[in-house]
């Protein structure tokens, strides 16, 4: 009898490191695909840019893969509890993930747009906050790994910095608009850009959320939020 549990779980250990494996996967993917929507962007790299649209197929397919895999755990394994809640949570990043994948094609599909006769010179501050929503989406993949709640609440606080990032690019832009009428169409896509950045931000604090909850059971508080 011992044997045979031994061997169950054993084998349930097996299943969540592939399921975190193919997490894993997701999001070194997205991961790689803000960073070269990045590269498109301040290139004016077109075929870069249809690269990564044509990338994000793979994390559509990987996602396919992690709901697979959870409903075959849930189904031969029964987990309860923290087991559970680790493999409720897998399903759920998964789709958070596809959906940060998304977000760096929608960038992408604004390269041909924003590429025109001239660089417009607020370009050049986006990247910089496109590497902190990266950092986020990089550090809650790995919190989640790690069962780490601590790293969980870190990143969720460092939401509010991505925030105020986006409300500076939004003041210049709006102004640089005001001052050169030329630029318009080219800064409505840059602005296009930034808002998506702070959404991948967003979707990488809901991540950390769900790291905490699976990692303690609890949802996070008003006072780990940093709000009080």
């Amino acid at each position: 009898m011992a044997s045979q549990q031994e061997h169950t779980v054993k084998a349930f250990d097996q299943d969540i490191g592939q399921l975190r494996g193919l997490i894993s996967q997701m999001g070194g993917l997205a991961e790689a695909a803000i960073g070269h929507a990045m590269t498109a962007l301040q290139r004016g790299d077109l075929e870069l840019a249809d690269r990564i649209r044509q990338d994000d197929r793979r994390i559509d397919a990987i996602e396919a893969d992690v709901e697979r895999t959870a409903v075959r755990i849930i189904a031969l394994r029964a987990p309860l509890a923290n087991d559970l809640r680790e493999v409720v949570a897998a399903l759920k990043i998964a789709a958070v993930v596809e959906r940060i994948g998304d977000y760096a094609k929608n960038i992408a599909k604004r390269v041909p747009l924003i590429e025109g006769e001239h660089r417009i010179e607020p370009l050049s501050t986006v990247p910089a906050m496109a590497k902190i929503a990266a950092e986020m989406v990089h550090d809650a993949l790995d919190a989640f790994a790690a069962r780490d709640a601590a790293k969980a609440v870190e990143i969720v606080r460092r939401d509010r910095t991505l925030d105020d990032f986006y409300d500076s690019i939004f003041r210049t832009l709006v102004t640089y608009m005001v001052e050169n009428p030329k630029t318009i169409s080219q800064c409505a896509h840059l602005l296009f850009v930034a808002k998506n950045l702070e959404r991948i931000g967003d979707h990488a604090t809901n991540v950390a959320e769900m790291v905490h909850f699976a990692a303690t059971g609890n949802q996070m508080t008003d006072r780990e939020w940093g709000n009080q």
